[in-house]
């Protein structure tokens, strides 16, 4: 049997985190071959660790907030046939502890690398006339949930994602987004070590009574990605456990209901 993405290049940026490790494992185990971008040299045990699963991985280690360093990584895949914008940070919480090297900071890690990206690999798709680019955003892009700056670039991954749709759809490209929630990925260890109970808490607030796991998001993407999704481009999709239907706390408080 023929796996979905059999003899296609997918590349994925922030390959090393999380949810980067996710999906190239998923998109590897359907036959693609990984074009695996990350600023950390971890990016480089991908290839023995995905390699002993037979997935063929091409590491290359950039910042992609640095368009010669993107230019570069990209010249080194050949043709890609998905983009997953996965890359990105977040490192001020607050707007009054955000100076604007801080905002410009992530604002160039969420937004102008995936930008950059997208720019790299846009001309090959329309000669191709044929390309799909799934970018990460966040539930932070659709409301006030505190880290403005990666919130910020996480609303102006949307409007990309749409720009996109708009300007190639006619090149047979597909341009989507989703918006996780609060993910398990390692990020949350280190305030874990200082509050053990910090995801529980978090959980309060999602009417799945839970938070995302990597592989959930990694799914929805896959979907995206896939001819299964061919008609659909432009689309913004929160993978958040219910988050942004709406406040459950407030409404179990305003009813005086617990449901």
């Amino acid at each position: 049997m023929t796996r979905p993405f059999e003899g296609k290049t997918v590349a994925i940026t922030g390959a090393a985190g999380g949810i980067g490790q996710w999906l190239c494992r998923f998109f590897g185990a359907e036959g693609a071959t990984i074009a695996a971008i990350d600023v950390s040299e971890r990016v480089n045990d991908l290839v023995d660790v995905l390699g002993k699963d037979g997935i063929k991985v091409i590491p290359a280690i950039a910042n992609i907030a640095s368009v010669d360093q993107v230019k570069t990584a990209f010249a080194g895949f050949g043709e890609v046939h998905v983009l997953i914008n996965n890359a990105g940070i977040s490192r001020h919480h607050t707007l009054a502890s955000t100076d604007p090297a801080g905002w410009n900071e992530d604002i160039a890690a969420n937004l102008n690398g995936a930008y950059a990206c997208t720019h790299a690999v846009l001309p090959q798709m329309v000669e191709r006339r044929g390309g799909c680019i799934v970018s990460v955003g966040s539930v932070n892009g659709l409301s006030a949930l505190g880290d403005p700056a990666y919130s910020a670039a996480k609303a102006g991954i949307i409007a990309m994602t749409k720009a996109i749709a708009m300007e190639y759809g006619r090149h047979g490209i597909r341009a989507n987004c989703v918006l996780p929630g609060t993910v398990r990925t390692p990020i949350w260890d280190d305030r874990k070590a200082k509050d053990p109970d910090v995801l529980k808490q978090l959980e309060r607030w999602y009417p799945l009574g839970r938070i995302v796991e990597p592989d959930e998001v990694a799914k929805v993407i896959a979907f995206l990605a896939s001819d299964a999704a061919s008609a659909v481009t432009g689309a913004a999709i929160p993978v958040d456990c219910g988050l942004t239907a709406g406040n459950i706390v407030m409404t179990r408080e305003l009813t005086l209901e617990e449901f």
